[in-house]
Protein backbone atom coordinates (compact mmCIF):
# COMPACT_ATOMS: atom_id res chain seq x y z
CA UNK A 1 0.00 0.00 0.00
CA UNK A 2 1.37 3.86 -0.38
CA UNK A 3 -0.46 6.47 0.97
CA UNK A 4 -1.02 10.21 -1.48
CA UNK A 5 -0.49 12.80 1.64
CA UNK A 6 -1.96 15.98 -0.11
CA UNK A 7 -1.41 19.55 2.23
CA UNK A 8 -3.83 21.51 1.14
CA UNK A 9 -4.50 25.48 1.98
CA UNK A 10 -7.70 26.75 1.13
CA UNK A 11 -8.50 31.00 1.60
CA UNK A 12 -9.81 31.84 4.76
CA UNK A 13 -13.37 31.50 5.21
CA UNK A 14 -13.86 28.66 2.64
CA UNK A 15 -13.49 25.95 5.36
CA UNK A 16 -16.85 24.60 5.32
CA UNK A 17 -17.27 24.97 1.64
CA UNK A 18 -14.24 22.79 0.65
CA UNK A 19 -15.22 19.91 3.50
CA UNK A 20 -18.78 19.81 1.71
CA UNK A 21 -16.90 19.92 -2.03
CA UNK A 22 -14.22 16.93 -0.37
CA UNK A 23 -17.72 14.61 1.02
CA UNK A 24 -19.16 15.10 -2.78
CA UNK A 25 -15.55 14.12 -3.87
CA UNK A 26 -15.42 10.85 -1.49
CA UNK A 27 -16.84 8.42 -4.35
CA UNK A 28 -14.64 9.56 -7.03
CA UNK A 29 -11.98 8.42 -5.01
CA UNK A 30 -13.67 5.10 -3.77
CA UNK A 31 -14.52 4.37 -7.32
CA UNK A 32 -11.36 4.46 -9.05
CA UNK A 33 -8.79 1.43 -9.33
CA UNK A 34 -6.66 0.77 -6.76
CA UNK A 35 -7.81 2.93 -4.22
CA UNK A 36 -8.78 1.50 -0.54
CA UNK A 37 -10.11 4.42 1.17
CA UNK A 38 -9.85 8.41 1.97
CA UNK A 39 -9.76 10.81 4.71
CA UNK A 40 -9.25 14.04 5.29
CA UNK A 41 -7.94 16.29 8.36
CA UNK A 42 -8.03 19.32 9.40
CA UNK A 43 -5.20 21.51 11.03
CA UNK A 44 -5.39 22.58 14.55
CA UNK A 45 -2.66 25.35 14.88
CA UNK A 46 -3.82 26.40 11.05
CA UNK A 47 -7.36 25.78 10.39
CA UNK A 48 -7.00 26.37 6.72
CA UNK A 49 -4.66 23.44 6.43
CA UNK A 50 -6.02 20.44 5.63
CA UNK A 51 -4.39 17.12 5.10
CA UNK A 52 -5.84 15.02 2.29
CA UNK A 53 -4.87 10.94 2.81
CA UNK A 54 -5.37 8.88 0.36
CA UNK A 55 -4.85 4.51 0.19
CA UNK A 56 -3.66 3.67 -2.96
CA UNK A 57 -2.50 0.35 -4.09
CA UNK A 58 0.67 1.81 -6.02
CA UNK A 59 1.77 5.13 -6.73
CA UNK A 60 0.55 4.76 -10.37
CA UNK A 61 -3.06 4.11 -9.40
CA UNK A 62 -3.32 7.70 -8.54
CA UNK A 63 -0.58 9.24 -10.72
CA UNK A 64 -1.92 7.31 -14.09
CA UNK A 65 -4.68 5.74 -13.72
CA UNK A 66 -6.57 8.30 -11.22
CA UNK A 67 -4.92 11.68 -12.74
CA UNK A 68 -6.24 10.67 -16.06
CA UNK A 69 -9.61 9.66 -15.34
CA UNK A 70 -12.95 12.06 -15.54
CA UNK A 71 -12.92 11.55 -11.88
CA UNK A 72 -9.75 13.35 -11.21
CA UNK A 73 -11.44 16.07 -13.21
CA UNK A 74 -14.12 16.43 -11.47
CA UNK A 75 -12.61 16.23 -8.09
CA UNK A 76 -10.54 19.43 -9.35
CA UNK A 77 -14.13 20.97 -10.73
CA UNK A 78 -15.56 20.85 -7.34
CA UNK A 79 -12.52 21.83 -4.88
CA UNK A 80 -10.30 23.70 -6.84
CA UNK A 81 -12.17 27.21 -6.58
CA UNK A 82 -10.83 27.00 -2.84
CA UNK A 83 -7.11 26.32 -2.97
CA UNK A 84 -5.05 29.18 -1.26
CA UNK A 85 -2.27 27.27 -3.36
CA UNK A 86 -1.61 24.46 -5.58
CA UNK A 87 -1.72 21.73 -3.26
CA UNK A 88 1.70 19.57 -2.06
CA UNK A 89 1.81 15.90 -2.53
CA UNK A 90 4.03 13.25 -1.62
CA UNK A 91 3.39 9.62 -1.56
CA UNK A 92 4.36 7.64 1.48
CA UNK A 93 5.03 4.20 2.74
CA UNK A 94 4.52 2.44 5.87
CA UNK A 95 7.56 2.13 8.21
CA UNK A 96 7.51 -1.52 9.90
CA UNK A 97 9.18 -0.84 13.48
CA UNK A 98 11.49 -3.41 15.69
Amino acid sequence: MVWEIARIDVRPGDEAAFEKAVGEAVPLFESAGGCHGVRLRRGVEQPQRYWLVVEWETVEDHTVRFRGSPGFARWRELVGGYFAAAPQVEHVNAVELP
